[in-house]
């Protein structure tokens, strides 16, 4: 209870956890004899397992929280440092770092110790009661994981096969660099409304006429780092998986689950009306 109730202390148990995780991924994929993308999933696998058992220890499944942004950095990153690659990959790491860094470096500033648990997974917990700990393990740790692995899988394959580069890959390189500034354009803007919350909703800057311009961002770098894969090997079709799954996610689960929290504020219907769920743009009178 004292660590969980220690902000900084409840960092070093995350650290230790993903530290160690990291650890057993590693190892597991570099013992299986099997097929270079399914070793690195089964690994995967199995480091998500890993830090669930963690967030069963601390009873607060945000203990998996980071692993979005922490996973393909290390995936990506050993795999580098492994085998080598070339200009096309060496590009898709950089981008995927500085994405998966800002990220995480936002998930750090929100994050207020182990007491405190994704308003979400506490939902979740409500519905489902005895069902959660399977909700839990399938739900909010390994389907995550799954899409992004298929996200992270295009890179993976850039960085092995090498393929060279061309002029329009570059396109999709800065869409993924575009994607993180308006990421974390619209978190910074979210986090100066949050201190002053004057308004039930905030109608400033991204979100003046978008909902959740931070979820567009999410989605155009996946569909950034699957095109420029696309373009470079084109046979590999199954590149635009991890965009393709990444879109149905936010639009399925996580921007009807926002909305219907943010629909017990008085004006949110009228606010939709006014907005967008992802184009920072303004909506047409009556649509």
């Amino acid at each position: 209870m004292k660590i969980k109730e220690s902000r900084g202390k409840s960092f070093a148990v995350i650290f230790f956890v993903y530290l160690l995780a990291s650890g057993v991924g590693v190892t597991v994929c570099h013992f299986l004899p099997t097929d270079l993308l399914l070793s690195v999933f089964i690994a995967d696998v199995v480091a998500t397992v890993f830090v669930f058992l963690f967030s069963i220890i601390f009873g607060n499944a945000s203990v998996y929280d980071p692993y979005w942004s922490v996973q393909p950095i290390v995936i990506l990153t050993v795999l580098t440092a492994a085998r080598g690659t070339n200009l096309s990959g060496a590009l898709l790491l950089v981008a995927v770092c500085i994405w998966g860094v800002r990220l995480t470096a936002n998930w750090a500033y929100t994050f207020r110790g182990l007491m405190h648990e994704d308003w979400r997974y506490v939902m979740l917990k409500e519905k489902t009661g005895v069902f959660y700990p399977a909700v839990n393990l399938l739900g909010i740790h390994l389907f995550p994981t799954l899409i992004v692995y298929l996200c992270t899988l295009p890179a993976i394959e850039v960085i092995v096969a090498r393929p060279d580069f061309n002029a329009l890959s570059l396109i999709f390189f800065v869409l993924s660099l575009f994607s993180v500034v308006l990421q974390g354009v619209a978190d910074l803007e979210m986090h100066a409304y949050r201190k002053e919350k004057k308004e039930p909703f905030i109608r400033t800057g991204l979100w003046k006429y978008s909902r959740h311009p931070n979820y567009l961002g999410e989605i155009l770098f996946w569909w950034g780092v699957g095109l420029y894969s696309l373009v470079l090997i084109p046979s590999k079709w199954y590149f635009i998986l991890g965009g393709l799954a990444v879109t149905v996610m936010f639009f399925a689960v996580s921007i009807p689950m926002a909305d219907k929290r943010q629909s017990l504020k008085e004006g949110f219907a009228d606010y939709k009306k006014e907005t967008f769920a992802l184009l920072p743009v303004k909506k047409p009178t009556g649509k």
